[in-house]
């Protein structure tokens, strides 16, 4: 689909602005509802999720269940399992007998749900929100020069790439490895490749390139500043915290409580497969049967400066225990550095409406508002400080959005859950 012209005073009920997994689940969601018009505007020609990581059998964090709709409405024609009965696939995946999608599996389903949507307009870059008083109603300007007018925002532009300030202005080739397949063959006719960062997309390139080590024969480096290359903790008590009663009682504390468990949490939701940890151990044990491997892992180092002289990067750590410094040499760089919230520059004209926390954050309500009005602009992601793990969680994002339709109408189009776990997480 691409962009369409809308009549100027045609007044929706909201604009979706950008069109990752949560606002296009929102927009399976919303389908169906008469009562609701809404329209999508996402900058790019399709839909596209991290496509610079479809590694071979790289697969999700979470179950198929977590697709786009199925904890909101099982009976969805946009469900993950109805793409498998469409693609004539819905037999190979039982007998797979693994819940977790593929990555590029769940990239294709998403573009199969974009794709049967009435409300989505591709190609539509958003260059500036304003709002008119006399109608309530906010104006969103495209590129092309589309007006589309609502009287509710939903926020879904996602999390750019994290670049360290280290490497801010960095000179040279280095990527983020949300670009990592895109370089892989360059990357790999370098003597040497280090990688900085110690989550799931970090684990999986290094297992990558470890397994290709011997064939172009680089040197490999694997840096982070964690002490160690933690697991994702995975337990079910734990995910327990993927609920509603958790998202009531992390919201309800004091905002300096909460960004506290908020770096106290990053293992529960940006730690790497055990699996995979074990997978990683074992391919070293199996490649040094030959002699020593020509890698290293390297713990409690921080990035604290880089810089590119003659088509090498010199990155200066600091391994924080022993409180040393010491320099490290390589000719490819790859940032696994994760993703961190960018307030669009759209927003600018109404930021006196919008709601900000102590730290500059956007203060998040219970309802995912961020307006003084607490109903007219809704935020997808972005919001661990206040919603907790729950935020970036593919499981919950049903969820969210069921909440939001229930804002939207006024009344409950899902079922909301209320009560989810067996423990108690407050007095």
């Amino acid at each position: 689909m691409t962009a369409r012209p809308e009549a100027h005073r045609t007044t929706h009920d909201f604009v979706g602005i950008g069109l990752g997994p949560f606002n296009l689940g929102l927009a399976c969601l919303t389908e169906p509802i008469a009562e609701l018009d809404g329209v999508f505007l996402e900058s790019k020609p399709d839909f596209e999720w991290h496509a610079g990581m479809f590694l071979d059998g790289a697969h999700l964090q979470t179950p198929f269940m977590s697709d786009l709709v199925t904890l909101a409405d099982p009976t969805s024609p946009y469900s993950f399992l109805n793409y498998l009965k469409e693609k004539g696939r819905l037999y190979s995946f039982y007998i797979r007998e693994n819940f977790y999608p593929l990555r590029v599996e769940y990239d294709d389903y998403c573009r199969w749900a974009a794709h049967r949507l009435s409300s989505v307009r591709f190609g539509a870059t958003v260059t500036e929100v304003t709002y008119e008083d006399e109608d309530e109603t906010y104006v969103v300007r495209t590129g092309a020069g589309d007006t589309y007018r609502a009287r509710h925002l939903v926020l879904g532009t996602g999390t750019p790439p994290h670049i360290p300030d280290a490497c801010r202005d960095l000179g040279g080739d280095f990527i983020h490895n949300s670009r990592y397949l895109h370089h892989k063959a360059e990357l790999q006719r370098k003597k040497s490749i280090t990688l900085v960062g110690s989550g799931q997309s970090a684990a999986e390139i290094y297992q990558d390139l470890l397994g290709e080590i011997d064939v172009h024969g680089y040197h490999l480096n694997w840096v982070t500043r964690s002490p160690r290359f933690f697991p994702l903790e995975y337990t079910k008590l734990t995910l327990e915290m993927t609920g509603p009663e958790y998202v009531d009682y992390f919201h309800a504390l004091p905002e300096a409580t909460r960004y506290r468990l908020t770096d106290a949490h990053k293992g529960l939701f940006k730690g790497i497969d055990g699996d995979l940890v074990d997978e990683i151990f074992d391919l070293l044990y199996r490649k040094s049967l030959g002699g020593p491997v020509p890698t290293r892992l390297l713990t409690n180092s921080a990035l604290t400066t880089a810089r590119h002289e003659n088509g090498t990067y010199v990155l200066g750590l600091r391994q924080e225990e022993q409180e040393k410094d010491y320099e490290l040499t390589s000719e490819g760089l790859i940032l696994a550095t994760g993703y961190r919230y960018a307030e669009p520059e759209f927003l600018r004209p109404v930021r006196d409406r919008l709601r900000y926390d102590t730290r500059g954050n956007f203060d998040i309500a219970r309802n995912y508002t961020i307006d003084h009005t607490g109903r007219g602009v809704f935020l997808q992601n972005a919001g661990v400080h206040a919603h907790s793990i729950t935020s970036p969680d593919l499981g919950m994002g049903a969820y969210r959005n069921a909440y939001i339709i229930r804002e939207l109408l006024g009344t409950e189009y899902y079922p909301v859950e209320k009560t989810i776990a067996f423990q108690e997480f407050a007095v």
